[in-house]
């Protein structure tokens, strides 16, 4: 049961950016002891209003109220104490310290408040981590972490608070569903215990089934607010998109590719304290060919893009592009034979966040736009309008600094980067992290048209619907090594599950 009095609500918040009404006159009321889902297309204002309630932002009009008193959260610090936590959709971790370190920081344990205990620390950490089924050492440093395993990180930090409003903002972007699965007992656990939940999420199925109150914002204005078991999937979709749902894109056809444009042999990623990272993987993709990659976390997906691109220099085999040896090759003369790659963390290595949009698309091809020593600054800005046009980015202009755009349209912007490369392969490491319903229509259509030109395409996902109806072909990882490898017409959950499983793979 939920309180009448909601335990959190905002009350005709408006935000206004330079040029841009982000929210407008917003009402949101957050239930205890409830999952409320906040869901809108990429830049509708969901992550700004959360940002308001959690401090991080300040509204332009409007107020929020906490168990019916009016409060102002100056910073996340202020709204910390009053019980109101979020994680974040990118991912605020200090890469040079421990795990450990990261969950209490700012709030650090301490003996007779004297020094820090870190004993003590480091077992509440591991008590964290293995209730989130990842049994991390504490006192590995976040740096060494793979992007999933810091999103783990940041929901301990947040667990570890104690809060009494929790804001997830995309939690599973980054996890499989096995481990999502974890993440929703933990919500289940916390629902019993009281916890406001604020679910934001663009996956529809995990919302219904999660969810006990929607919330839909359509450009910066609520549109809808209903209990969840009232409504259905199609429902959220017309009052996101203030239509039905876009045709799904037809599926990639399985039939044969052109020759291979990637061969990879026999290529190893040690790992630090023994064995491999990625062991021993050899696989191939042709011309007009999209092979999806499936695997849980740590299994060694984005570690063997990284790879191929060029990232680990103490990684060993044969890479040839289209028969090209390129294995002594760094990352620069691997982009100029024809390999591109959209990783998984955008926020850190995917754009420049001082950098315009424009500037962004343009800045890993602009030897297109040289002459002699000097730009054609005409040409580059006509590039990136084009890219703008083509990838639907919603930016105010080509000069808006990209870290003013939602997360679906920062990601927009690093496919666009990699596109305007003109690659004859194209890497991609989570394509539709943090995408809406009909974004991820638009990407994958626009992947299979990039087959269809005859474009390879190597991409990761952990979504295995996206896997199924994006790939012509199908490789699982386990533990570093490929498992399974099906041509897509032969792929089904189970079989992909199953190879993805290391108790599976070990029986």
């Amino acid at each position: 049961m939920t309180e009448a009095v909601p335990r959190l609500s905002a009350q005709r918040v408006s935000k206004l950016y330079p040029g841009v009404q982000a929210l407008d006159g917003v009402d949101f009321e957050v239930h205890a002891g409830a999952v409320n889902v906040l869901i809108g297309e990429n830049g509708a204002g969901k992550s700004t209003l959360m940002k308001i309630i959690a401090g991080v932002e300040q509204p332009s009009t409007g107020c929020l109220l906490l168990d019916g008193e009016e409060v102002h959260f100056a910073d996340p610090a202020a709204a910390a104490r009053a019980g109101v936590c979020m994680v974040f959709q990118e991912l605020n971790l200090f890469a040079n310290l421990s795990i450990a370190e990261n969950v209490f920081i700012g709030r650090e344990r301490c003996r007779l408040g004297i020094d820090i205990d870190r004993g003590s620390e480091i077992e509440r950490t591991r008590e964290l981590l293995e209730r989130l089924d990842h049994p991390l050492d504490p006192r590995a440093l976040v740096s060494s972490l793979t992007i999933g395993q810091q999103q783990i990180v940041e929901i301990a930090r947040a667990l570890a608070q104690d809060a009494r409003v929790l804001i997830l903002d995309e939690p599973t972007s980054a996890l499989s569903a096995a481990e999502a699965e974890t993440l929703f007992a933990v919500i289940a656990e916390l629902k019993a215990r009281g916890v406001a939940i604020v679910y934001i999420s663009h996956r529809l199925e995990e919302l219904k089934r999660i969810g006990d109150y929607v919330t839909v914002l359509r450009d910066g204005h609520l549109v809808a607010t209903a209990a969840m078991a009232d409504v259905d999937v199609p429902w959220i979709v017309r009052q996101m998109i203030g239509r039905d749902a876009p045709a799904r894109a037809d599926a990639a056809p399985c039939g044969a590719s052109g020759g291979d444009v990637l061969a990879v042999t026999d290529l190893v990623l040690p790992r630090e304290r023994g064995g491999f990272t990625v062991d021993h993987v050899s696989l191939t993709v042709g011309a007009g060919e999209i092979v999806g990659i499936y695997g849980l976390l740590g299994a060694g997906r984005t570690e063997l893009l990284e790879s191929i691109m060029g990232c680990r220099r103490d990684a060993t085999g044969s890479i040839t592009i289209a028969g090209t040896e390129i294995s002594g090759c760094d990352v620069s003369d691997r982009m100029a034979a024809g390999i591109a790659l959209v990783p998984e963390d955008r926020r850190r290595a995917g754009f420049i966040q001082s950098f315009s949009v424009a500037h962004n698309l343009t800045i890993a091809s602009l030897g297109r736009f040289a002459r002699w020593f000097n730009l054609d600054m005409r040409r580059e800005a006509a590039a990136a309008r084009g890219s703008i046009g083509d990838l639907a980015i919603k930016v105010a202009g080509p000069e808006t600094m990209v870290t003013t755009l939602s997360g679906g349209n920062q990601q927009k912007v690093v496919i666009g980067k990699a596109l305007l490369t003109r690659p004859r392969v194209l890497l991609l490491d989570e394509p539709t992290r943090g995408v809406d319903v009909g974004a991820k229509t638009e990407q994958y259509r626009l992947i299979r048209h990039l087959a269809g030109e005859g474009l390879g395409v190597l991409f990761a996902t952990s979504e295995l619907d996206e896997l199924t109806a994006l790939a012509t072909r199908v490789l699982v990882m386990c533990e570093g090594k490929i498992t399974l490898d099906l041509p897509c017409d032969a792929a089904d959950h189970d079989s992909i599950t199953a190879a993805a499983n290391p108790r599976a793979q070990a029986a």
